[in-house]
């Protein structure tokens, strides 16, 4: 498994680093990422061209809806494997991805009022320390 599998970590801090994401309008980041995760985990041929075709137009194509900041040439790329997707083909855009969160957002969010609440809440429950992408 790559250094990019970042999402070992307890359901309640994703949806902490994602309440903090939309605070800042870049929950499509997180929102990417965990698509990509979802996706490389999928089975069947046809599973596999819907689901890229899914990320493609909610995260790729010009006017997405959630449309994420990555180069022309990657973008290009990911719409010329369209016609046949394999498991790999968001690989890049994913790094790209989490770099930018891991360089950009996620320092920010360790200095937030949700990361304090979500320690909280786990030092009161007693659970082990939460560090995604470290």
């Amino acid at each position: 498994s790559s250094r990019y599998d970042l999402m070992h970590f307890s359901p309640d801090g994703v949806a902490a680093f994602r309440t903090f994401l939309k605070s800042e309008f870049s929950e499509e980041n997180v929102e990417f990422w965990l698509a990509c995760e979802d996706f490389k985990k999928t089975k069947s041929a046809t599973k596999i061209a819907l689901k890229a075709q899914k990320i493609y137009s909610d995260f790729i194509q010009a006017d997405a809806p959630k449309e994420i900041n990555i180069d022309f040439q990657t973008k290009n790329h990911i719409a010329q494997n369209m016609s046949e997707p394999t498991l790999s083909c968001f690989d890049d855009a994913q790094r790209l991805i989490y770099s930018l969160m891991a360089k950009d957002s996620f320092p920010r969010f360790l200095r937030s009022e949700e990361y304090k609440e979500l320690v909280k809440k786990q030092q009161n429950g007693k659970q082990k320390r939460w560090l995604p992408f470290l």
